[in-house]
């Protein structure tokens, strides 16, 4: 028995082309292929059949990812988000994500996906310069991704885009005129993602050729904090390292991934998280990924709420000292080393502890 699932993942594997960058469980096919199609009508049924054993019933929040699923088409699209709606109770307090790239994303498929109760979009920007755009490979420039913005405009009130920094040759000033073009054109949440150079990419056999440099995590950090202040000027909020919204358009979908929710993906390569009160297990294509017994749920609990600008409370802190009662001399040593900081009853990151994230999480993990 495990408790019921809370959030669905859709995964939606096709792109136009892939970028030097990702490592994702992605391919880039035709418009139009009939891959796609095939795709899309065994996705259907994989919902078909957890609403049949009724796993839907508690679903909150659900996003549906990709690749890029704004190629996948309005017929495709519209098929799923049918389904949808016939299989679990897509109300208003249901927050439906749904990625998009600017290349794929217009006035038409704007309004289809809005009727069908999609109430949030996650565009895929990453910069609006267009330079940046070709090294990265991405099949948009820079006004095709405004075009976009103001597309989703017409229907949606809660729009997010991705921006990138750390890529080569990029400056901090060009960094910081993305972010403040993100504002300007009025989107509510901002993903700011530091790139990370992986095995089997593109750009990990440049960096091997000396095609492109290393990583500067120094530059990285710097152009975090340069993001951080800009959009605190403009009324956004951080609630996870990574992300910053205005008040109340928050992607409650990511919280629920750090604050312990079950989830159930569908799709290739989707992962699915199931737990009780003893064990947590997650599986990915059959596999299981993870299995943790209930003190590595606690201290995995502890590392994932981290993430967030809230952290975690001393109730939760003192749950874990039921397992692992070194917590508190760990805790003290983050606190010293300037990672964590202590006030109001709850255990919080600092900026500091968010820019040297692999210390401070692999801290707790070590638990």
């Amino acid at each position: 028995m495990h408790d019921p699932y809370e959030a669905l993942y859709l995964h939606v594997p096709f792109c136009a082309s892939r970028c030097g960058y990702c490592d994702f469980a992605t391919r880039a096919v035709e418009r139009g292929s009939a891959q796609i199609d095939e795709y899309f009508e065994r996705l259907v049924m994989d919902i078909r059949r957890a609403a049949k054993k009724d796993d839907l019933v508690d679903v909150k929040t659900v996003y549906v990812g990709g690749g890029t699923p704004s190629f996948a088409g309005a017929k495709n699209l519209s098929m799923l988000f049918y389904t949808l709606g016939l299989s679990m109770h897509l109300t208003d307090e249901v927050e439906v994500s749904m990625e998009a790239n600017p290349e794929s994303l217009d006035e038409r498929l704007v309004r289809d996906v809005w009727a069908l109760g999609v109430n949030r979009l996650s565009i895929g920007v990453q910069s609006f310069d267009d330079g940046l755009l070709r090294m990265l490979g991405r099949a948009h420039d820079a006004d095709g991704a405004r075009r976009a913005i103001e597309a989703a405009h017409e229907r949606f009130e809660n729009v997010s885009v991705d921006l990138m920094c750390g890529l080569p040759g990029q400056t901090t000033a060009q960094f910081v005129q993305s972010v403040e073009e993100a504002v300007a054109l009025g989107v509510t949440h901002v993903s700011v993602y530091p790139l990370t150079i992986e095995e089997h990419t593109p750009f990990y056999r440049m960096l091997l050729k000396g095609q492109i440099d290393e990583v500067d995590e120094d530059l990285e950090a710097e152009m975090m904090e340069a993001a951080e202040s800009v959009l605190s000027f403009h009324g956004f909020e951080r609630y996870e390292v990574a992300s910053y919204a205005l008040p109340g358009c928050e992607c409650r979908h990511n919280i629920a991934y750090w604050t312990g929710v079950p989830y159930l993906g569908l799709g290739d390569s989707a992962a699915t998280m199931t737990q009780n009160a003893e064990r947590r297990m997650r599986v990915q294509d059959g596999h299981v990924t993870d299995d943790l017994d209930a003190r590595q749920m606690a201290a995995e609990d502890l590392m994932l709420g981290m993430r967030l600008v809230r952290g975690v409370s001393d109730g939760q802190v003192e749950r874990v000292a039921e397992f692992a009662p070194s917590v508190f001399e760990t805790l003290t040593e983050l606190e010293t080393c300037g990672l964590v900081e202590h006030r109001d009853g709850r255990w919080r990151p600092t900026r500091k502890g968010w820019l040297c994230g692999n210390e401070l999480y692999g801290a707790l993990m070590d638990l």
